[in-house]
């Protein structure tokens, strides 16, 4: 189970990270595609130190070495970017990506220990963000096995269920955590559904 943080700055989201970490989340990626390089730094210096080998990096990678973080995420355009792939950071690190088609999933190098495909369902975060092709559908083609794959995109309590039956390794919260008056009891219930599949 992964969480994704919000996009943009929202009030309290650090002591929801603390509490999201608390209650046994395993790994969360930071993707704030505005932030400029000392903004990030300065969200990532709020981190409890305690928490900080559970981050992913989508951005300013550069930033890693200084908070113990060996994490990292690239996104489509960075993965078919020779400058920005994998193989310029040294092991040992792990790497994720996105994808949005079975093709594209399979084709991955041996670099990324897991990748999210997306979007699943409709976007609980993204405005009219929605599946183009069924990918239960699509992913009964899966050749890759040497990379774990993460739903992604409108995942929440109703379909995670659905979700690991049809063959996704573990799945990614954004919009069902972030756009939830209660991010911390959604995320508990989320936990609880995971944990009994």
């Amino acid at each position: 189970m992964i969480a994704i943080s919000n996009p943009v700055y929202i009030e309290n989201e650090i002591k929801i990270i603390h509490q999201l970490f608390e209650e046994g989340l395993p790994l969360l990626h930071i993707r704030k595609p505005d932030f400029s390089e000392l903004e990030m730094a300065e969200f990532i210096h709020q981190i409890k130190l305690e928490f900080r080998d559970r981050i992913v990096l989508h951005h300013h990678h550069a930033l890693a070495h200084d908070f113990g973080i060996n994490r990292f995420h690239f996104s489509e355009k960075e993965r078919k970017n020779a400058t920005d792939s994998p193989a310029r950071f040294s092991k040992p690190c792990s790497y994720s990506t996105s994808t949005h088609s079975i093709e594209d999933f399979n084709s991955l190098e041996n670099d990324f220990d897991f990748a999210f495909l997306s979007p699943v369902f409709k976007s609980i975060s993204k405005e009219n963000y929605k599946p183009k092709t069924d990918l239960f559908k699509e992913i009964k083609s899966r050749t890759n096995y040497r990379t774990k794959m993460i739903a992604l995109g409108g995942i929440d309590a109703k379909n995670i269920q659905k979700t690991l039956e049809n063959g996704f390794d573990d799945f990614a919260l954004l919009g069902s955590i972030w756009n939830n008056e209660n991010p911390i009891k959604q995320f508990k219930l989320c936990q609880q559904i995971a944990l009994s599949y």
